[in-house]
């Protein structure tokens, strides 16, 4: 069974190993968001501090989430409470990722399945969520969690067009 909380300090081993098999696999996605800190509880005071604004840069507040199974971090998400403009084109209100050797086993249907009453809780009532029109994977996930497609935007510069869902999250 999946569980999704925010990062202790106790998480450090589990934690980086994750943090570690995506950089050698996808050194393109920051699984570990500003991972720069002194000690893992100074980064865990950190990522817990997002949520309440503080130390945030350019960030909106967000609640940065782990997905555990076991003892093994599988995931994390990145809750947004609030979208800026960029977010509103592409990111949304939910940025996630499963790590490599733990994708295609349902995981972030259910990562994105128990993200919804953290959302909720926000006082949230709709959240948009965004992926690449090539990333089938993740617009599955996102459809399998009620999605509705709103459009598809493509940008000049873009690779693909990016495809922009809205959840409904009073019926959750």
């Amino acid at each position: 069974m999946i569980e999704l909380r925010e990062l202790h300090s106790n998480d450090e081993i589990a934690f980086r190993n994750a943090n570690d098999e995506f950089n050698a696999h996808n050194p393109d996605f920051e699984f570990a968001f500003r991972f720069d800190c002194n000690t893992f509880t100074d980064y865990v005071q950190r990522v817990n501090g997002w949520s309440k604004g503080i130390d945030i840069g350019a960030f909106v507040p967000n609640t940065y989430l782990v997905a555990f199974l076991d003892k093994k971090v599988i995931g994390r998400v990145s809750l947004r409470h609030e979208l800026n403009a960029n977010l509103l084109k592409e990111g949304g209100y939910v940025g996630y990722g499963i790590v490599p050797s733990e994708r295609r086993k349902g995981y972030a249907k259910e990562v994105l399945r128990l993200t919804l009453p953290f959302a909720k809780s926000l006082g949230l009532n709709k959240i948009l969520l965004t992926c690449n029109d090539d990333n089938v994977g993740s617009w599955r996930t996102i459809e399998a969690n009620g999605g509705t497609l709103q459009d598809k935007l493509y940008e000049p510069g873009m690779r693909v067009a990016r495809r922009r869902y809205w959840i409904d999250l009073e019926s959750k």
